[in-house]
């Protein structure tokens, strides 16, 4: 699932700023132009100033792209929502609007009803007034429902159902090879690495939850003054790293015991984490942005030649994500049948790098057509992908 420089080194969630929401399949390109604003569009921008006591004044604009300069005159940190004001739907927001400070709001209006709500720390949220556009372009982004932590309940319910079985069946892939491993018998060993690092793969988000225990069993040797050899190195990328550069049985043996011991750690404390309801739907599209970078690129490999099958092990993982808050975000985003057309087509993509009788073609002995090809399904997925974060996002309501 997680390797060092990989999610798990990603656990906390930076600060998401502004975000433009957009119930489409929208380009990671265009969620990304939605956190700034040129010199150009600032000139022409509408003021907003904001405060525990009023949310913006009454304002006009005909419909098209708009840019709101956000100002907050208050002493108090603020969010600042564009909603719907019949549904409470969010069109856009700016998070964490410093005291005396402004940020710019882009956002497409079309013809309908707006208005500014914000919501100061401490305090009651602050409405402002509503207002009509008539006038410019028709159609504008399309607003999101707010999503709650009740909202994400069921799903976090579920998917700890889900990653309590999974660690069962990881703890009996890793029974195996630590077997495997003090038989002695190398092809033995390396025989059951691959389904026991794939049971681990296919956790998916959780490892949010898992502290420590990530590295332990998952972390790669990047950034330890050793490198491989360093004493903080174990868990499936050690083992790994020893079957396939002729390391002693007897050494391997003791990495698959400590295996054994922190698996057996990981499940007894599982129990006890909670997940973030933010997680599931942050991690949706953070898992295969790991897969990018750490899988297709071969370079969390250590010697099995097997990235892309823990990247297939990737996909697993996120589709148990997908599955978990399907309820919850399929009404919301008007793109998730897009997603699951990219699902398919990605995981057709790596299969296709299995070799008959189970063996896998490593990144580097790729062809170039297999490569383009994963590369593109790659590609398309995240992009399908991006919004989710941000429509999921728990959000302030009252």
């Amino acid at each position: 699932m997680q390797d060092r420089s990989g999610p798990s080194a990603a656990r906390g969630r930076g600060p998401r700023g502004l975000v433009a929401l957009a119930a489409t399949a929208v380009s990671v390109a265009a969620l990304a132009a939605c956190t700034s604003s040129s010199a150009a569009t600032a000139a022409s921008a509408l003021t907003v100033t904001v405060d525990r006591g009023a949310c913006g004044a009454s304002w006009l604009a005909s419909g098209g792209v708009q840019t709101f300069q956000v100002h907050n005159r208050d002493i108090v940190t603020t969010e600042v929502q564009l909603v719907d004001p019949t549904t409470g739907g969010v069109y856009a927001e700016v998070e964490s609007l410093a005291p005396n400070s402004t940020r710019p709001m882009r956002v497409q209006l079309g013809h309908g009803n707006y208005a500014f709500r914000c919501y100061p720390e401490d305090a009651d949220a602050v409405n402002g007034p509503t207002v009509r556009v008539t006038t410019g372009a028709a159609n504008g982004s399309a607003s999101v429902l707010p999503v709650s932590g009740i909202d994400l309940a069921g799903a976090v319910k579920s998917y700890q159902a889900y990653t309590t079985t999974a660690l069962a069946t990881l703890a009996n892939e890793v029974a195996t090879l630590h077997r495997a491993a003090k038989s002695g018998n190398r092809a033995s060993a390396e025989a059951a690495w691959l389904p026991a690092h794939l049971a681990y793969n296919r956790l998916g988000a959780a490892y949010g939850t898992f502290g420590d225990f990530a590295d332990a069993i998952d972390g790669l040797p990047d950034g330890l003054p050793g490198g491989v050899n360093d004493p903080d190195f174990s868990g499936f990328h050690r083992i790994e790293y020893g079957l396939w550069h002729g390391e002693s049985m007897t050494t391997i043996a003791k990495f698959a015991d400590k295996l054994v011991s922190d698996v057996a750690g990981l499940r007894a404390d599982f129990p006890t984490e909670q997940i973030d309801p933010n997680d599931l739907p942050l991690r949706a599209h953070e898992i295969m942005e790991n897969t990018l970078q750490f899988q297709l690129t071969g370079r969390a490999d250590q010697g099995s030649g097997t990235s892309l099958a823990t990247a297939l092990a990737n996909v697993d993982g996120t589709q148990a994500v997908l599955d978990a808050i399907a309820p919850v975000m399929e009404p919301r985003y008007t793109g998730w049948s897009t997603v699951g057309t990219w699902m398919t087509t990605f995981r057709t993509a790596l299969a296709a790098a299995q070799r008959p009788g189970g063996g896998w073609t490593s990144v580097a002995a790729l062809s170039a057509a297999g490569r383009q090809r994963i590369d593109a399904a790659a590609g398309g997925l995240l992009e399908a992908l991006a919004p989710i974060a941000a429509i999921g996002d728990v959000r302030r309501t009252q």
